[in-house]
């Protein structure tokens, strides 16, 4: 089985570091990714991705990264469920980032 995708998109806001209940470091961001096609209007659509970092990844994107950085993801797509307060079960995918790669050039904080 294989399970492991590859985004490259722009930053939508300046990412932030949270934590576990634990103390794990974790950073969730959204990519803008453009699509490879025009919509009848002429225009480049593009998706909002939302993605997890965790531990270092997270920690050295927050540092590096601002809003409108490239970066590229490579990750995988996990899905889960839980019961919400209707006690209807909600599904849920998520994509947990594996690697970040920093593609524009160093931005001023």
């Amino acid at each position: 089985m294989i399970n492991q995708l590859v985004l490259v998109g722009r930053l939508t806001k300046n990412p932030e570091l949270r934590y576990t209940n634990e103390g794990t470091p974790f950073a969730t961001i959204t990519l803008a990714v453009s699509r490879h096609y025009r919509n009848q209007e002429g225009e480049v659509e593009a998706d909002f991705v939302n993605v997890t970092l965790w531990r270092k990844t997270a920690e050295n994107t927050v540092s590096y990264c601002k809003k409108g950085a490239v970066v590229g993801v490579t990750g995988k797509v996990q899905s889960r469920s839980f019961e919400n307060q209707q006690q209807q079960r909600v599904y849920v995918t998520d994509i947990v980032a594996d690697y970040v790669k920093f593609l524009s050039n160093k931005l001023e904080k």
